[in-house]
Formats: structure tokens, C-alpha cells, sequence
């Protein structure tokens, strides 16, 4: 009796194993309303620059900030000179403050120019302030610019590789101010799905009821979820939070779309697109136009005539795409892409026949044009 408990209980503990592997958790598909990154954002100077900084005669505020940079430090400068200097360039300093950051904590920035350098590589970013939206700073940034990019000249060619004119710097903000959350006085959270989904939100409803024996949870909209956290439950607010993130969820089918990006040519499908069976017909139309000479020569023997020259025009049409092909409905993504495959049409040109297929009625999905 025993070895049955056993072998029962390792069964079941195999199944509920396999059976969570392939469920996502509540902390993959929602996120807590409160809890979350505020922006930072700087003006600074960056020294240092081997002569690709900002040009002064088109930057003026570029001067202007280090004068009163130097006038700070003790450094007057007499007026009516004119820096000419290129190893400076003013930028925008901007990170995310993290939620429950403590003070002394360092968080990255990213630096961006504001002026017209050429390139921040090898430059140093002198103390920047970092202001939240409430005017308050919360941390300071500087420290030595990571480009990623890189570039060369010579002869008046040049060749340049990703972007020179802004960088990061890792951990280079020191946090001077934090933005206190406290759970401890709440009674109750609200969980922000992903995405807009009435019956995900009704599971995950019914799996923290179900998780924790009682009627804590409800579905406000597609979007929220309340979540009361009760009192006569003996968990902290913090371990609460915890085991309900981990939550497993058994994700059903979402909504089908293809998202088409214009300016890029991209074409995203989820697996939940479905076709049915249509026809396209997918060409390219050519108009080529030949223009010939005719020379006309006289009679050599009887004479009395001359040569004439005739402007002759050829237009030819052509339809350089493929026939009227039939597209089988597919119910897996990889039938529906075997099946676009088949068309041989560029990204440009599926983006019309996709529209046109929704049209038509053949195409179960949602186009979302960005």
C-alpha cells in the first residue's frame, strides 16, 4: 500500500511538472498597476572627443553651457571670445528610474547628441542632473560612452557602421532620490493584462480564486483584474505577490493577426490566421517601348527620289507575374505560410494581397497596418 502512494504520488508529481512546463504564469501575460519604470531625462556636456564634437558657430547653447559649466568651477572666461572648439557636444541624458530603487543603487543611460557632432566615441560625460516629471532630480550620470557603431574616413570617402552619435554608459547614473511603494497599506492590486482578452482574464480570475481557496479575484474589463488581498490570509503581502505571479496558466487560443509594417516591408503572422480556398492572381504589369529607324533608299536606276529616315515606335505589354493560382485553406501556420509562399510575391506585394483577401473574405484575421 505503501509503494502505491508512492508510485501514485510520483505519477501525479510528473503530470502537474509536465503539465506546468507548458503553461505561462500570471507574471508573463499581466503586469501590477503601480509597479513600474519612470523616466529620467538630462542635459549635459560630453568632453573629450578627438575633434568630432558639436561646430560652435551652429551650436551656441553648446558654449553657453560650458561657460556656465566653468563659471561653476571658479573659470571666468572674458566676454567677446570666440571658443572654437570641437571636442565638446552637448547631449540628452535619459534612463528609467526602476521601481523600489533604493538611493546609491546605479542604474544605465543612454546618451544622445544634441547638437551636430560627428561622434561621441571616446567621449566623457561630465555630471548631468536626471529630473523626473515633477521637475525633482533623482540621480546623477557620468562616466565614459560605450559606442557601438564605428566609422572612417579618408580621401572624401567615408564608411560608417550603426549609429555614432549616441551610446550608453552601464551603471552610469547614481540614484539620489527613490520613489517609495508601499504595499503593506493596500488591500488590493490590480493586474493589467497584455492584451485584451475577456476569457484569459476570467482564467486568471478563476485560477487565484481557486489558488488561494477564496473569492479574492474578479475581472473588472478585458484589461484588469482585481485582486483583494485578504486579510485573514496568514501570507505577507510580499509572498502573496510572489505565488501569485507564479501562478501557472493554461494560455487558450488568442486572437488571429497579421501585423503589416509599411515603411519596413515586414509581415508578422501569429498562429492563429486561417485561410480558405480562393484564387489570386499576382503579376507585375511591363510596358517596354522600342523605338526603331526606317531608311527608305531611292530607286538608284530610275533616280528622281531621296533618302528618307522614319521614326518607328514599338509597344509591347507584358504581364511578367504568374497565373491565377488557387491558395488551399490552411488551419496551421505553416500551411498558411507554404501556402503565401506559393504566390512568390515580395513583401510589398503581399501586403495587398493580404488586404485583398480580407476583403474577400478568405482571410480569418485581423490587419493591423503600422
Amino acid at each position: 500500500m505503501k509503494f502505491l502512494f508512492i508510485k501514485i504520488l510520483i505519477i501525479t508529481t510528473y503530470i502537474i511538472y509536465n503539465h506546468n512546463s507548458y503553461a505561462e504564469r500570471i507574471r508573463d501575460l499581466t503586469t501590477i498597476v503601480g509597479i513600474r519604470d519612470n523616466v529620467l531625462i538630462g542635459y549635459g556636456l560630453v568632453v573629450g572627443l578627438d575633434g568630432t564634437g558639436d561646430q560652435t558657430t551652429q551650436t551656441p547653447f553648446t558654449i553657453q553651457s560650458l561657460r556656465n559649466m566653468l563659471s561653476q568651477l571658479g573659470v571666468t572666461i572674458p566676454s567677446g571670445i570666440n571658443m572654437q572648439l570641437k571636442n565638446i557636444a552637448a547631449v540628452m541624458v535619459t534612463a528609467k528610474l526602476p521601481p523600489f530603487a533604493h538611493v546609491g543603487q546605479k542604474i544605465d543611460v543612454i546618451v544622445s547628441s544634441l547638437g551636430s557632432a560627428k561622434s561621441l566615441r571616446g567621449g566623457t560625460l561630465l555630471m548631468t542632473p536626471l529630473k523626473g516629471i515633477d521637475n525633482q532630480v533623482y540621480a546623477f550620470a557620468q562616466g565614459n560612452i560605450l559606442i557601438s557603431g564605428s566609422g572612417a574616413q579618408s580621401g572624401g570617402n567615408n564608411i560608417q557602421i550603426n549609429q555614432l552619435n549616441g551610446g550608453r554608459i552601464n551603471e552610469g547614473a547614481i540614484i539620489e532620490k527613490s520613489i517609495k511603494v508601499d504595499f503593506n497599506n493596500k488591500e488590493s492590486i490590480t493586474l493589467q493584462l497584455n492584451n485584451n482578452d475577456f476569457s484569459l482574464a476570467q482564467q486568471i480570475s478563476d485560477a487565484i480564486n481557486t489558488y488561494f481557496g477564496n473569492k479574492s479575484a474578479y475581472p473588472k474589463d478585458s484589461k484588469t483584474i482585481q485582486v483583494t488581498m485578504l486579510r485573514n490570509n496568514k501570507l505577507e503581502k510580499v509572498e502573496f505577490l510572489a505565488r501569485l505571479q507564479n501562478i501557472p496558466i493554461i494560455v487558450g487560443p488568442s486572437d488571429a493577426i497579421i501585423v503589416i509594417n509599411s515603411r519596413t516591408g515586414s509581415v508578422v503572422i501569429n498562429r492563429e490566421v486561417v485561410l480558405n480556398n480562393c484564387a489570386v492572381a499576382h503579376g507585375e504589369l511591363v510596358v517596354e517601348i522600342k523605338k526603331n529607324t526606317k531608311i527608305s533608299q531611292p530607286n538608284t536606276i530610275l533616280g528622281g527620289g531621296s533618302t528618307v529616315i522614319t521614326p518607328e515606335t514599338e509597344i509591347v505589354v507584358k504581364n511578367q507575374g504568374d497565373s491565377l493560382q488557387e491558395i488551399s485553406s490552411g488551419t496551421s501556420l505553416n500551411t498558411v505560410i507554404a501556402s503565401l509562399n506559393s504566390l512568390g510575391a515580395k513583401p510589398n506585394d503581399l501586403m495587398a494581397i493580404l488586404e485583398s483577401m480580407k476583403t474577400a473574405g478568405c482571410l480569418n484575421a485581423k490587419l493591423e497596418v503600422n
